[in-house]
């Protein structure tokens, strides 16, 4: 009978459970591990926004420009502008965009280190226009290049686009368009 009582004694003894130490050590444990997997996600989520506002804005400086250039080539007259933060240009009879003699304006907004680029119907560009692509970041983007020697004047564009300012490099867009109408020198 002796052995019978100390089995159990000793089945009573594992029943207990867990002591309260044994609990608190194992919920710090779970705490420190949860903390960890949920600041990665969090960190990822931010990453994953970032690059998609990044291909975003790049995407937009790309369709801005392959607009830009259709409408300038077929372009009866083109005037920079503002510093070279506008331009103005009065389609010809070729274009399919608009009829021609219609006055399409482009132009960048913005302050500080992020800009806009739009486009207008008018003589006049404001924000109240189409957005073409943002997060530019100078307004200076327009630059007409006269005629040399046998060639036709064009327009360089430069797009530096960058979606996080101060943090990285610009990813810059460049175009020289050619003004078919313009006058040979």
């Amino acid at each position: 009978m002796g052995g019978r009582r100390e089995l159990l004694a000793g089945i009573r003894r594992d029943e207990r459970g867990f002591t309260l130490i044994e609990l608190l050590t194992v919920l710090a444990m779970l705490v420190i591990v949860v903390t960890a997997l949920a600041t990665v996600l969090v960190s990822a989520l931010n990453i994953e926004a970032e690059m998609n506002r990044r291909f975003t804005s790049q995407i937009n400086a790309r369709l801005a420009l392959d607009q830009l250039r259709r409408e300038l080539h077929c372009a009866a007259s083109v005037t920079v502008g503002g510093g070279g933060t506008s331009v103005t240009v009065v389609l010809g009879n070729r274009c399919p965009s608009a009829a021609g003699g219609t006055t399409v304006s482009w132009c960048t907004i913005g302050s500080g280190s992020r800009f806009a680029l739009y486009r207008q119907v008018g003589s006049s560009c404001t924000s109240s226009g189409k957005k073409a692509a943002d997060y530019l970041t100078t307004d200076a983007v327009f630059t007409l290049v006269p005629p040399v020697s046998g060639s036709l004047a064009k327009l360089r564009v430069s797009l530096p686009v960058n979606a996080k300012p101060g943090a990285g490099r610009d990813y810059r867009l460049e175009d020289d368009i050619v003004l078919r109408n313009s006058s040979r020198a």
